[in-house]
């Protein structure tokens, strides 16, 4: 097995036994390799048996010992047995995405900001089994992960426990190889490769295994040496028959070898895109690291310095790119090695400029100093034994980098001896310790030696360091294999036909390579390996003409993508970050619109990835032509949130809207489309969107003009849908008929829960039908039907349905045309419901009969938190009935009486019931005709309640006698936290009294006293007391 991830214990210390920093380097590759820590411990004496639970089945010792022998194999480390979370649970996948067909790993990562999208998780125990009692076991089943994910590590797991009987248990056999092994042979037959990996067969070899329960394991597809080629492989069906390798592994897939053998693929992502989708039983994924994880992942790295481990993360933390990256357990490990040893190692002065790395390529270029032990680094002196470091460096750079980049040239990831010799690598060179920090060697089961470095960036980076060195010298195109190409003289030169190379590759799979290649330009990078890698101000002088060559290769095409992307990453470890940050600062002042450029574009969708203000929102309103936006497409799939409000977008954008949604790859949570130009034809668009979409959970329309043409559209997606939760159609004039429509979705749909319909004109005919449909609908728990028309009968057909629904949290139905008669249904209703919790009836038509039947209500009901009256015309006497009724309610936290002329009579009341109440928190009393009698009432009824923690009594008349009250209430009240007295006639002497009283309370964290004709040197003074005598306090003058 190649790769070991780090586990819990299997990672601890091997920070701190190290002795230098090579060794410490040594010590990480050796993890990242299967080699080091308690995780992976060298094979046992033949002479030892690690101890297997499971006896012999029917005395079957082959058996036996073969998972002997894969102990043997994988290491018999106690914390085997226990996987992380992260490899016991894999995410279901529906097949592969464009983005992981077309695209480089690293940019996958960047895409799609770290987070890896599933609905359903499979743990590892059943793994090959059926999904329901009806279906069958997968005959085919692929396991795909970018590259240092832990696919290898998962394998080894996976292996090792069923060696002890703890999963597969329905498997008699496992047959674990890799592509690694694979390669070492030209041809193969299926016997051979049997008996390859299960010598224990006998001479009877196939005849003698039940292969109706064998698993055969092929780890690592992207390294086979020959890409499956599933049109042009001759049907083979006889066992014997030795075939090429890769027609094996294509009739074994198809199902012409070992029909009934289970098989398990492991790959990257690109790789597993040759076999055929029909052919694969079931494709699962293995995750990254989330944000928990990343801490733990460097917590055990550094378990003895908790201080050191904060740093670690404060700093990939600081740069998006780096912290996303991080997600991949490999490169967590590899920074957090660089990192961690910076940290103890503080460079001296001469390099206290070049650290934290804050680049890729600075990061990289850490780690190759602290592999070669942090000599030679030293430019003040000179010695021989450092000149000698420095030649050994440069060899090694171009023995490593010869083979590195020919590699990455040629797809090539595994190195075997016949390769070393084509391309001239001296074989003794690769045995040395230096060399071992950055290519690992393993045996394979053939006992020939592999070659391959401990990261796929690692081999990117060192590439990339050969092509600058070799640029130098090199007559032909670097690219040319054969050396014949049209004369290419200068740095320069080369430099442009890598970064035609890579805007060419459709795979992506120089876009690293050429960023690495940009990086070591910077002059901080040049600094730090100056002397050993690079040579001191070498090539310095293309700087301003690579950045411009750099943004040259963006070209006005239809769509941004990810090469053009890939170009700012380039631009950025170049250290030239003037493009993306005049696209920051437009984005951030709201000047975005006048930047319509390619590079401008490409340079938005930049930041769409890595910049912290776009990690959770994109913020696009008032900026967005259809042509940019347009070419922004492929590049928001991925973004969490969209803010497209104010755009003027018309319905064929929505057309290129509805396409993103419908995308495979499409992870959009959140849209907001308000405030455009959409009628009832974007609606279908994004309707039609809404019938294949599951990522979308908020859609908001509000202010456009989709009518009821489009509501119905919607609705009827919404029948379908089952991960829309949010819909937001807040002034688009859908009336009764888009109401209906709307209804009958929500007697079908479960999901929805928040469903906004204000200003819509919707009468009683679309109120009675929303009714009927709360009546069965179990999911809704917001529905806002404010600024509409709904009188009496509406109410009370809604009315009826809350008295059998039992999900609505929250009903809104301020600014409609309810009546003291529709309030009776109201009543009614609270009386019975147990779940609404939130009533707003602003600006209705209640009076004072209405309220107080509503009130008579309160006084039972023991669920409703928040209840809004505000404008109904109530006064005295229901103020007084909602005091009665506040004197025996246990549950309602806010009442909003403003405007409405309560008097002092009404304001005394609601400060009796304060006494003894003792849930409200929030009482709103604006504008209630309240003067100093009704203040003075409500100042003794503050100096003995504990609980209300919000007063507003701006625009009364309370005057002096009433702020003396408030402010002798305050002296003693220790819960109120604002107080409103704007507009209140307050006067001087009022003001006074009041900041005066602060002295006392240590409660009140922000008081409004505008409008109180106190004058501006009054109001200075007043200012200047209330900081004084409660300085957390916030004054508004």
């Amino acid at each position: 097995m190649r790769k070991q991830e780090l586990r819990p214990g299997g990672e601890t210390g091997q920070g701190h036994t190290a002795s230098s920093p090579a060794e410490q380097v040594k010590a990480l590759v050796d993890l990242l390799a299967g080699k080091g820590g308690q995780g992976s411990q060298a094979p046992q004496p033949p002479n030892r048996t690690p101890e297997c639970p499971l006896k012999p089945r029917g005395n079957d010792l082959r058996i036996q010992k073969h998972r002997e022998a894969l102990l043997n194999r994988t290491g018999g480390g106690p914390e085997l047995g226990s996987p992380s979370p992260r490899l016991t649970s894999l995410l279901m996948v529906e097949g592969l995405t464009d983005l992981q067909l077309r695209e480089h790993d690293f940019t996958q990562v960047e895409a799609t900001r770290g987070r890896w999208c599933s609905a359903k998780t499979i743990a590892l125990d059943r793994l090959f089994l059926p999904l329901s009692r009806v279906s069958i076991p997968p005959r085919i089943s692929i396991t795909i992960g970018v590259a240092g994910v832990g696919k290898t590590t998962l394998v080894r797991n996976f292996v090792h426990l069923w060696a002890r009987g703890q999963v597969g248990k329905d498997f008699s056999l496992v047959l674990p190889l890799t592509f690694r092994d694979l390669n070492t042979h030209e041809k193969l037959s299926a016997d051979r490769l049997l008996r390859s990996v299960f010598p224990h067969a006998g001479e009877a070899g196939l005849a003698s295994v039940a292969l109706s329960k064998a698993l055969l394991v092929l780890d690592g597809l992207d390294e086979c040496k020959t890409p499956l080629d599933f049109s042009n492989t001759v049907a083979c069906m006889d066992p014997k028959k030795e075939i090429q390798v890769d027609h094996l592994i294509t009739n074994i897939i198809r199902g012409n070898l070992f029909p009934e053998v289970s098989v398990w693929i492991t790959s990257r992502p690109g790789a597993a895109g040759q076999i055929p989708g029909g052919l694969v039983d079931r494709m699962t994924e293995i995750r990254g690291f989330s944000e928990e994880e990343i801490k733990t992942c460097l917590e055990q790295m550094f378990p003895e310095d908790p201080v050191l481990t904060g740093w670690v993360l404060s700093q990939v933390q600081a740069d998006r790119t780096l912290y996303l990256m991080c997600t991949v357990p490999a490169f967590c490990r590899l920074a957090g090695a660089a990192l961690g040893h910076l940290h103890r190692k503080r460079p001296g002065p001469p390099d206290a400029e070049l650290w934290p790395p804050r680049t890729l390529c600075e990061l990289y270029s850490w780690y190759f100093r602290i592999a070669l032990g942090g000599e030679g680094q030293e430019k003040a002196k000179a010695s021989p034994r450092i000149e000698q470091l420095a030649h050994g460096c440069r060899k090694l750079v171009g023995t490593l980098g010869r083979l590195a980049f020919h590699g990455l040239v040629r797809k090539k990831y595994v190195f075997y001896e016949p390769d070393l010799k084509v391309l001239g690598v001296d074989l003794a060179l690769l045995q040395t310790a230096l060399c071992g920090r950055f290519l690992q060697r393993e045996e394979t089961l053939a006992s020939a030696a592999a070659y391959c470095f401990t990261h796929l960036s690692l081999q990117e980076f060192v590439a990339a360091a050969y092509y600058c060195s070799a640029s130098k010298r090199a007559i032909f195109d670097l690219f040319t294999e054969g050396g014949m190409s049209w004369p290419r003289l200068g740095f320069l030169t080369h430099f442009r036909s890598a970064a035609q190379r890579a805007m060419q590759a459709e795979d992506g799979r120089l876009d690293v390579f050429l960023r690495f290649l940009s990086g070591l330009l910077s002059p901080r990078v040049n600094a730090l390996l100056a002397g050993s890698l690079l040579t001191q101000g070498e090539h310095q002088g293309y700087r301003a003409q690579v950045a411009e060559l750099l943004q040259g290769c963006l070209r006005p095409d239809v769509a941004v993508c990810a090469r053009a992307i890939n170009v700012l990453h380039c631009l950025r470890e170049l250290q030239h970050t003037e493009l993306a940050r005049s696209v920051e600062e437009a984005v951030a002042s709201g000047g975005l619109a006048r930047l319509t450029s390619p590079p401008h574009r490409a340079a938005l969708a930049y930041l769409l990835q890595v910049s912290d203000v776009c990690a959770w929102e994109a913020p696009l309103p008032l900026c967005l032509s259809p042509g940019v936006l347009q070419s922004l497409l492929p590049q928001l799939l991925y973004c969490r949130s969209l803010r497209l409000d104010t755009n003027q977008f018309q319905d064929p954008v929505m057309e290129l809207l509805g396409s993103v949604l419908s995308g495979k790859d499409c992870r959009i949570q959140r849209i907001s489309l308000a405030e455009n130009q959409i009628s009832n034809k974007g609606a279908k668009a994004l309707a039609r969107s809404l019938l294949v979409n599951r990522s979308l959970t908020t859609l908001d329309l509000r202010s456009n003009s989709i009518g009821p043409q489009g509501a119905k559209a919607l609705a009827d997606a919404l029948k379908i849908n089952r991960t829309l939760a949010s819909l937001s159609l807040q002034s688009n004039r859908i009336r009764d008929d888009g109401a209906r429509s709307m209804a009958e979705a929500l007697a079908a749909n479960r999901t929805l829960s928040v469903l906004q319909f204000s200003s819509n004109s919707i009468g009683d005919g679309g109120a009675k039908a929303l009714a009927e449909a709360l009546m069965v609908n179990q999911g809704l728990k917001s529905l806002d039907l404010q600024s509409n028309s709904i009188s009496d009968p509406g109410v009370a057909a809604l009315m009826g349905a809350l008295c059998a629904n039992q999900t609505l949290l929250s009903l809104n139905l301020r600014e409609n045309s309810i009546s003291p008669e529709g309030a009776q249904d109201l009543a009614r209703a609270l009386r019975t419901n147990s779940t609404l919790k939130s009533l707003d009836l602003t600006a209705n038509l209640l009076h004072d009969q209405g309220a107080q039947a509503v009130a008579e209500a309160v006084r039972e009901n023991r669920t409703l938190t928040s209840l809004h009256l505000q404008w109904n015309f109530i006064q005295a006497g229901a103020a007084k009935a909602l005091g009665q009724a506040l004197q025996l309610n246990t549950s309602l936290t806010s009442l909003d009486l403003q405007e409405n002329a309560i008097g002092d009579e009404g304001a005394s009341a609601v400060a009796s019931a304060l006494k003894v109440n003792t849930v409200l928190t929030a009482l709103y009393l604006q504008v209630a005709s309240i003067g100093a009698p009704g203040a003075q009432a409500l100042g003794e009824a503050l100096a003995v309640n504990r609980t209300l923690e919000i007063l507003d009594l701006r625009g009364n008349t309370i005057k002096v006698a009433g702020a003396k009250a408030l402010a002798n209430a305050l002296k003693v009240n220790s819960s109120l936290r604002r107080l409103n007295l704007q507009e209140n006639s307050l006067g001087m002497e009022g003001a006074i009294c009041v900041a005066t009283a602060l002295s006392g309370n240590h409660g009140l964290q922000h008081i409004n006293l505008q409008g109180n004709h106190i004058g501006e040197s009054g109001a200075r003074m007043i200012s200047e007391a209330i900081k004084t005598n409660a300085p957390l306090c916030t004054v508004e003058m």
